[in-house]
């Protein structure tokens, strides 16, 4: 039996979330206000803010997972390029899905503190959104709302920060991830490896055997990152 702080850390608790109309999402209360706050801001830039994915169950990453382990939704390389997964050892699959997917229970998308997020005010209303960095950067169409939103982050006007903003090796950089710093920097904490262990042995998950002996490196190389 896990307690209520850990069922949130793993994604198995929903009780605790507050629901926006407005951003059609999902958070933590506390989230959810620094995000409309910072959505406030966005505006007076004319930029709208809005938010990609927020709240994710376990049952939702683990459905997520699994697809990929199965060839059923795309698995791409640094590149962005698809993977033929079958070609793959499983420990290939593991790390080749790890680039781009967390894996159930560990994912930051859990804990209500996390989100995904883009400025709307210069796309095109039927413009498919992959984020990726490419859209982030240059020309891209969520370009002048990321420049914005780094001299926010760097100036401390908001209290978000970006846990992927750089290429450590383990998950590739994703400028759009923001994390609610007051909340996600004790629950990164707090986590361990050994929550998340007794949680994915009893889970129906695709390469759970090679998950499990391969849990060290992916813990501190895809995991811990505060």
């Amino acid at each position: 039996m896990f307690d209520p702080i850990q069922r949130q850390l793993l994604g198995l608790d929903e009780n605790f979330l507050a629901h926006s109309p407005e951003l059609n999402s999902r958070l933590h209360p506390a989230t959810l206000a620094a995000v409309l706050d910072l959505r406030a801001r966005a505006a007076k830039f004319d930029f709208d803010l809005r938010i990609a994915s927020s709240f994710r169950s376990f049952e939702r990453q683990l459905l997520i997972w699994n697809n990929k382990a199965l060839g059923l939704r795309p698995v791409l390389d640094s590149a962005g390029a698809s993977l033929d997964v079958h070609r793959l050892s499983d420990r290939e699959k593991v790390f080749a899905i790890l680039r781009w997917s967390a894996l159930p229970g560990a994912s930051r998308h859990h804990w209500g503190t996390d989100l995904d997020v883009y400025g709307a005010a210069h796309i095109d209303p039927d413009y498919q959104i992959q984020l990726t960095v490419a859209e982030t950067e240059n020309d891209g169409p969520f370009a002048q709302f990321h420049r914005w939103l780094d001299v926010e982050l760097r100036q401390g006007a908001c209290q978000f920060y970006r846990p992927y903003a750089e290429d450590r090796g383990g998950i590739a950089p994703e400028p759009w991830h923001l994390s609610y710093a007051p909340l996600a920097k004790n629950y990164a904490q707090v986590f361990t490896q050994e929550l998340l262990r007794e949680q994915l042995e009893q889970a129906p998950l695709e390469l759970k055997d090679t998950v499990l002996e391969n849990l060290d490196e992916i813990f501190q190389c895809y995991i811990r990152v505060d």
